[in-house]
Formats: C-alpha cells, sequence, structure tokens
C-alpha cells in the first residue's frame, strides 16, 4: 500500500468469513452521527409545538373579527371574590367579560335566566343599573355582589 494504488485504511472494508463486508469505525461513526439528527430534530420539533400548545390561546384572540382583550385578575381580586363566596353555596360559573363591554348585554340576560336564589359577583367591572348587596377591595381589585332575591323584590327597571 506504499506509493500509490490502494485504498485509504479508513476506508476500507474488512471481510468476514461468510465473505460479506463489515463496516469500518468511519462507517459506524457515521451511523452514530446519524442518530445524533435524529435526537435534535426530534427535540427541535418537540420545543416548537410546545412553543406552538402554549401560544396559541393567547395569539388566536387577536386574530379575531373582533378582538377581545385577555384582562387577568389581580391576586386581590380574586381574594376579594373568595371573601364573597364564603357566604353562600352552590354552583358557580366564571364568564371573564375581559374588557367589560359584555356587561349591559350580560345583565338582561341574567336578569331574564337567573333564578330567585342566585347570586352574581361582578369583578372589576359592575352592572350599569344594578345595585349591589355588597362591595369589597377598591380600584381595579372592586368585587361587587348581587343577590337576585333582593334585587327582584325592588321594582324592575324600565
Amino acid at each position: 500500500m506504499e506509493g500509490g494504488g490502494g485504498t485509504h485504511p479508513g476506508t476500507r472494508k474488512e471481510e468476514s468469513q461468510s465473505g460479506h463486508a463489515l463496516p469500518t469505525s468511519l462507517e459506524a461513526n457515521g451511523l452514530k452521527k446519524s442518530s445524533w439528527g435524529f435526537l435534535v430534530t426530534g427535540v427541535v420539533g418537540g420545543t416548537l409545538v410546545a412553543v406552538y400548545a402554549v401560544a396559541t390561546p393567547f395569539i388566536t384572540p387577536a386574530l379575531r373579527k373582533i378582538c377581545l382583550p385577555f384582562v387577568p385578575a389581580t391576586t386581590k381580586q380574586i381574594e376579594n371574590v373568595v371573601k364573597m363566596l364564603r357566604s353562600g353555596r352552590g354552583p358557580l360559573v366564571d364568564i371573564g367579560s375581559g374588557d367589560g363591554r359584555i356587561m349591559p348585554q350580560l345583565e338582561k340576560k341574567l336578569e331574564l335566566e337567573l333564578e330567585g336564589d342566585a347570586r352574581v359577583i361582578a369583578c372589576r367591572f359592575p352592572f350599569p343599573h344594578w345595585t349591589p348587596d355588597q362591595v369589597t377591595g377598591e380600584g381595579i381589585d372592586t368585587v361587587w355582589a348581587y343577590d337576585m332575591s333582593s334585587f327582584r323584590g325592588r321594582e324592575k327597571r324600565p
């Protein structure tokens, strides 16, 4: 193998007793490198899927025809709601009105559909025509409680 002819020692294949070529160390390293490629591709793909899953709920509202903002409740506001909930029992529904635009329409709907023993708790945005039975907090952390039994006992608004 001196001086010209022959093959490079790293690319040579050794013959086994059965006559089949066995891979040398460079070919075995190539297999290891390709498995690293699959691993890197899997990690990058998994990361992209995770980012998509986390970001989608926050991005899709901006793509709607009528964009409603996500307005999270503050810790103090949640504490105030829990204070108001301690005095009652029954099912709880969290509607989440965003920026408060829904309050006038929601007021009309709830007035027609709620049972007499229902209690409505509003955070950050009060109902425009109802008088609250209880108020807790101040500023953006204000929470209003409306008991339908006392509300229906009063004269209805026009």
